[in-house]
């Protein structure tokens, strides 16, 4: 199946959900990241049962904190 991770093209064999997505597309941080899933956000509690389907489209992102001078 084909799914395209971060705007690049990841091609897996089986079926896999997002927990192990995470490791298999090498996400920085995986405890730390949020999925974004076809536009929606995934909750960390779902990610051992969110199972992702060829053609889907996800982004893995980061948030940082910071503050001002």
């Amino acid at each position: 199946m084909k799914l395209t991770v971060n705007g690049k093209e990841l091609t897996i064999e089986k079926s896999i959900n997002l927990k192990d997505l995470l490791v298999v597309a090498k996400a920085e941080q995986p405890d730390y990241v949020t999925v974004e899933l076809n536009g929606e956000f995934v909750d960390h509690s779902g990610f051992e049962s969110t199972f992702v389907k060829d053609g889907d489209k996800m982004e893995f992102l980061y948030f940082m904190g910071g503050g001002a001078r």
